[in-house]
């Protein structure tokens, strides 16, 4: 489990999130409009910013775990592929996840390279193991920030707008692989993509004005979208089936 406690992010004395206390139990999409600070809570979920008030996971601060215990809890899915080395191979990239299962000083073992490999099979990737990251469609892309999350095996994964500037047949390859985590996983998504939000089906934050709002399973109506969009929605159709 997930909690904050008071929970406060501020950038150049500018307040994107104030006092956020909520436990998060299961799976959870984050919506909200653009600059709401989704990606700012998701990011001081995983200790990758700093905020004001406490984050704990299993009722121990993030902020005491080492590195490599942090990953083996949570790690952060970008909505973009952003590497340092352009001309790494997928598979080199896939396995460098493994980094906190890794003895130090040692090469990376034969179980961490079975399961870099198993997860580019279990993607239907494993064509693109040789291929260079730069060479890679959004698309392909995407399913290698899944193979990293996969292999690195975290107990919670958060995605930051997944489906962002994909086409419609790989927005649907996505949307699926990432319901199906949620058997493994816990799953948090961060999204624009109402329809996504509701084919993935879990507990709703919205972020608006600072403040979160929480919702069960009731998020999905007209009348709640009508008034925290302030826009009229029409039927909301699931197209990710």
């Amino acid at each position: 489990m997930i909690s904050l406690d008071s929970l406060s992010v501020k950038y150049d004395n500018k307040t994107i999130l104030t006092n956020i206390s909520l436990n998060i139990e299961s799976h959870l999409s984050i919506l909200g409009a653009n600059g709401s600070g989704k990606s700012t809570l998701a990011k001081a979920l995983c200790n990758l910013i700093k905020y004001e008030g406490s984050v704990s996971i299993d009722a121990k601060n993030i902020k005491e775990y080492s590195l490599k215990e942090r990953a083996k809890l949570i790690s952060y899915i970008p909505a973009k592929l952003e590497v340092y080395d352009a001309y790494i191979s997928v598979e080199e990239f896939v396995l460098l996840s493994r980094f906190a299962h890794k003895e130090n000083f040692f090469d990376y073992s034969d179980k961490d390279k079975t399961i870099t490999k198993e997860t580019l099979k279990f993607l239907n990737i494993s064509h693109l193991k040789n291929h260079t990251i730069n060479s890679l469609s959004s698309g392909e892309s995407q399913l290698v920030l899944i193979a990293c999350a996969l292999t690195q095996q975290s107990k919670i994964i958060i995605f930051d707008e997944p489906t962002a500037n994909l086409d419609p047949k790989n927005s649907k390859i996505i949307a699926q692989h990432i319901k199906g985590l949620k058997d493994y996983h816990q799953v948090i998504l961060i999204t624009h993509d109402l329809h996504l939000a509701s084919f993935i089906d879990s507990d709703t934050l919205f972020i608006k004005d600072s403040k979160a709002m929480y919702y069960k399973k009731d998020f999905f109506n007209q009348e709640n979208l009508k008034e925290l969009y302030e826009v009229d929605f029409n039927d909301l159709a699931v197209s990710y089936e």
